[in-house]
């Protein structure tokens, strides 16, 4: 098994316009099919834990909220550094074309096993988080299950991801709840988030 699908030469473009027009935006194969492949193998030898919810002292474990597991990515590790480099990219373009101000980028793996969730949530509060845009990439391709939502600030459903490997999302962190639907089968991603600013100290639990 391995993945293969053309590179995208212009994906940066690709992801700025329809981001400026609606906030959010879902590419496919945005990430390289090898660096795709070798995230998704990596990630099978990580020592993945319960992902909790809450900041510091609030922070606990809650499976009624989200049953995912997860692990941080490091610069340490050459596989997870060539996907920071990429997003590095993402970072320095949608500055230049959106000027956002991002300065910072992490991002852990997630895995939602079979009938693993995560109820809907938003990932930053207007004036309370220096996250400014959140991010999903998926290692993998399941035909059913764990399927990303995203509804507007009115709570309308506006788009409904199907995880697929090499696809890229990106939606502002601070205007749009989202869920992840039960898994059927195993379900591998990167959840990461732009910062503004590192001025808030402690940092949030894994969201997607």
């Amino acid at each position: 098994m391995h993945y293969q699908w053309p590179t995208l030469t212009n994906w940066l473009e690709q992801i700025a316009q329809p981001f400026y027009q609606q906030g959010y935006v879902v590419l496919e194969q945005a990430i390289p099919a090898d660096l795709c492949w070798s995230l998704y193998q990596d990630v099978q030898h990580q020592q993945l834990t319960a992902a909790g919810v809450g900041r510091q002292g609030q922070h606990q474990l809650n499976q009624q909220i989200r049953r995912d597991h997860t692990a941080w990515l490091s610069q340490d590790n050459p596989v997870q550094q060539q996907y920071l480099q990429l997003m590095a990219q993402l970072q320095q373009d949608m500055n230049q074309r959106c000027f956002l101000g991002l300065i910072d980028f992490e991002a852990h793996y997630a895995r939602y096993q079979q009938g693993d969730f995560y109820q809907k949530h938003l990932d930053a509060f207007v004036g309370r988080s220096n996250r400014v845009l959140s991010s999903v990439c998926y290692l993998n391709t399941v035909d059913q299950g764990g399927e990303l939502l995203i509804y507007n600030e009115q709570d309308q459903l506006v788009t409904q991801v199907q995880p697929k490997a090499g696809t890229l999302v990106i939606f502002e962190s601070c205007r749009f709840p989202h869920e992840v639907l039960p898994a059927t089968q195993s379900r591998y991603s990167i959840a990461g988030w732009f910062r503004q600013n590192s001025s808030i100290q402690g940092r949030v639990d894994p969201q997607q």
